[in-house]
């Protein structure tokens, strides 16, 4: 199924003293890029966590977050009394010997160093395990988002190459007309550069057949209505398939631009702009598409 780089997933736990919340959310990009902000306690297992994330989300640009909140009366962090008791005299002391006001000394205690200290800890294999389970539950969200706007992205790109292919069956109408068109501008060049009594009319059939030759669109449109159904074949896969989308996207493009320089008609190179049109925008998404 098709999937969008765009995606979010969150999820929640707790564990003991501890309520720990991964996000997940990415962004398009050619490659995977992975940024993963996580607690210096859990930081010797980031290469496990790394590779988790690179196997399940492929390719974006994708960020992790791992956050972790204390609850009740336990907490790492702790105020060191004595030091504060120690920075309160000094700062009293130096207040009364100056006349300084000292109504914000609680603030200003509270900025010192080493005010706070952190209680050593050890990460358990049980709380691994469990922050392992709650990243398995962000990703399976973000890949729901992804799936979630992947389809939006499929029914923008069905829409775009059927009417591509509305435009493309317009263009046999004009056929016959074009190379009228053309006969008679070399006909007329002809007659205004050489004189048409002058000219051998079966050497000028010959001429005229062999050039109209190069301005033949069979095989362009036998190649485009090719692409166009490749195109819907591979958006139908059940594995999102992003880069392959765009290389046929660049080969739709090469086939309406060959249209294009040999239509010589105002109506057909209204339909090729048109084409043209709809193919920049699949392009502008298939930019985010997985």
């Amino acid at each position: 199924m098709l999937q969008s780089m765009t995606g979010f997933g969150k999820s929640s736990a707790t564990f003991s003293d501890k309520k720990i919340t991964v996000e997940i959310k990415s962004l398009n990009s050619k490659n995977l890029d992975l940024f993963v902000r996580m607690p210096q306690l859990y930081r010797q297992n980031e290469i496990a966590l790394r590779k988790i994330l690179e196997k399940a989300l492929d390719r974006g640009k994708v960020e992790c977050n791992i956050n972790v909140e204390a609850i009740g009366n336990n907490s790492s962090q702790k105020i060191n009394k004595t030091l504060v008791t120690s920075y309160y005299k000094q700062l009293n002391d130096l207040s009364d010997e100056l006349n300084l006001p000292q109504e914000n000394l609680l603030q200003t205690l509270l900025k010192m160093p080493d005010v706070f200290s952190s209680e050593s800890e050890e990460l358990d294999d049980e709380e691994w395990e469990g922050i392992v389970k709650v990243v398995n539950e962000a990703i399976q969200k973000h890949i729901e988002f992804r799936k979630t706007e992947g389809q939006k992205l499929m029914d923008e790109f069905t829409l775009r190459i059927e009417n591509i292919r509305s435009a493309f069956t317009e263009i046999p109408k004009y056929e016959s007309a074009r190379i009228d068109a053309i006969k008679e501008r070399i006909e007329n060049n002809l007659e205004e550069f050489v004189g048409l009594a002058k000219v051998d009319k079966n050497r000028f059939e010959q001429e005229l057949i062999y050039y109209l030759e190069k301005f033949d669109i069979s095989e362009e449109k036998h190649r485009l209505e090719n692409h166009l159904n490749y195109f819907i074949s591979t958006l139908n896969e059940n594995q999102s398939q992003g880069k392959k989308l765009g290389f046929i996207t660049q080969e739709i493009g090469r086939e309406i631009n060959t249209l294009g320089s040999k239509s010589y008609h105002a109506d057909m190179q209204k339909l090729v702009v048109n084409m043209k049109d709809e193919l920049e925008k699949i392009k502008e998404q298939i930019l985010n598409t997985l």
